[in-house]
């Protein structure tokens, strides 16, 4: 398994980062027109509404997986270290620390592929909404 450059590492935080910004944007923007709409929103209004159910299920399950899509190669090539280390002499088999190495990159390569598809509709939804107007 290639190991992770602190560059890609840097880049997931980056990631988080943007999400941490743009979901609190996508909320506000949501709720105040919820609150404007009140008990009859406009045609334009349940639109967005019903985007904004749709977008979640799609993002998620797009989330879902590519976890598990990247957890199933990781665990593969775990599998493979360990049964290499089996045929490998004593002092050449991977130490504990690479082991828990390889398990550390595997849990930050599943969460980097389930982020990022929530990431993506996260930003692009606050930047296309930060263009809307309310009423």
């Amino acid at each position: 398994m290639p190991s992770r450059s602190p560059r890609s590492a840097a880049a997931l935080a980056l990631q988080a980062a943007e999400l941490a910004v743009a979901v609190p944007q996508v909320m506000a923007h949501r709720m105040t027109r919820m609150a404007i709409a009140g008990p009859s929103p406009s045609p334009r209004d349940r639109r967005e509404f019903t985007r904004m159910v749709a977008e979640k299920n799609t993002a998620f399950v797009a989330s879902w997986q590519a976890m598990t899509a990247q957890a199933v190669v990781a665990n593969q090539a775990f599998a493979a270290t360990m049964l290499r280390s089996m045929w490998t002499s004593p002092w050449r088999a991977p130490t504990p620390v690479a082991a828990m190495t390889q398990m550390q990159e595997a849990a930050l390569g599943v969460f980097d592929k389930g982020m990022a598809p929530v990431h993506r509709k996260a930003v692009a939804n606050a930047r296309r909404l930060a263009k809307t107007r309310l009423r």
